[in-house]
């Protein structure tokens, strides 16, 4: 811009001596003050920071948001302090050599103290010099202590492994990794295809495991209904016998000679019994004649 001012200028000065008109001079002059006065101002957006130039040379203060004044010669480099997002394809492999393809996404910030720093150091370009190839070397760090069984089944603990050693590697360089995430993750298709079968493997396991318990417990419920009516059962039996012992006992309790007595009574006839006797058993004798009384001409009634 100074140079297109300082042409400005000389063009008028041309015009007024070719032309012999002095206001192409005042012309050229306004010109070149309009030139020169903007690039004296300058501003920086929000969630920016201006690192100043002069010359190539970075100054040792920075711009904050807002409008400026400043040195036609000096240049003002605007870094982004805001939190920004990139995302990385990457490729890498298993502690058992298996190929794992990753999406992996960085959420990275700058304070607006160490963006002078990193422009000095680095440069405005310091994403491409810097944080991709860290991105790749923490991917491939932190992948590398798994196997790709683990890294089906251990993401987060992935991803939290490649966030800290990229935080540390950053951290050199005055950049603050905000948060990171793997997007995905692909396998070979031979890798993918042996997992796949592994699983449907454990599922048939599982459910034969299952199948088997289940029938283990039904058996162990038909076993112990069983019992249960075989308890029933002896339970049954033993209060029956209980019962007819205690029966037992009160009728035998209430048996007398008395008793004995009257119940012979009630149940005879009123008929005496024969006896035998005689040698060879010839003679038959009837009881109810040896108590029958005799008659005054002897004979038994």
């Amino acid at each position: 811009m100074i140079i297109f001012a300082i042409v400005a200028l000389v063009a008028g000065i041309i015009l007024a001596v070719t032309l012999k008109k002095k206001y192409f001079i005042a012309i050229g002059a306004v010109v070149c003050v309009l030139a020169v006065a903007y690039t004296c101002v300058t501003t920086v957006p929000t969630g920016h920071t201006g690192v100043v130039t002069v010359f190539g040379r970075v100054a040792d203060y920075t711009l904050d948001s807002g409008f400026h004044m400043k040195a036609p010669w000096e240049k003002i480099v605007l870094m982004d302090n805001r939190v920004q997002k990139r995302t990385e394809n990457l490729a890498c492999f298993s502690s058992d050599i298996q190929e794992v393809k990753m999406i992996y996404t960085v959420n990275y910030q700058i304070s607006k103290k160490d963006a002078m720093t990193l422009y000095s150091t680095v440069g405005e370009a310091y994403y491409d010099t810097v944080i991709t190839p860290n991105i790749a070397e923490s991917v491939k760090v932190a992948t590398a202590q798994y196997t790709a069984e683990d890294l089906v089944g251990k993401r987060d603990s992935l991803a939290n492994d490649i966030e800290t050693v990229l935080s540390e590697k950053l951290k050199s360089y005055n950049i603050d990794v905000v948060s990171t995430s793997i997007e995905d993750m692909d396998f070979t298709e031979a890798f993918t295809d042996a997992v796949e079968a592994k699983q449907v493997a454990a599922q048939n396991k599982l459910r034969a495991q299952t199948e088997a318990e289940q029938k283990i417990i039904e058996a162990q419920a038909a076993a112990d209904v069983k019992k249960v009516n075989a308890d029933a059962a002896a339970y049954e039996v033993l209060k029956k016998a209980e019962a007819e012992a205690e029966a037992n006992t009160k009728l035998a309790a209430s048996i007398t000679d008395t008793l004995i007595d009257y119940l012979y009574a009630q149940g005879w006839d009123g008929k005496l019994p024969y006896i035998v006797s005689g040698k060879d058993g010839g003679l038959l004798i009837n009881a109810a004649d040896l108590i029958r009384p005799e008659t005054s001409d002897g004979e038994a009634e």
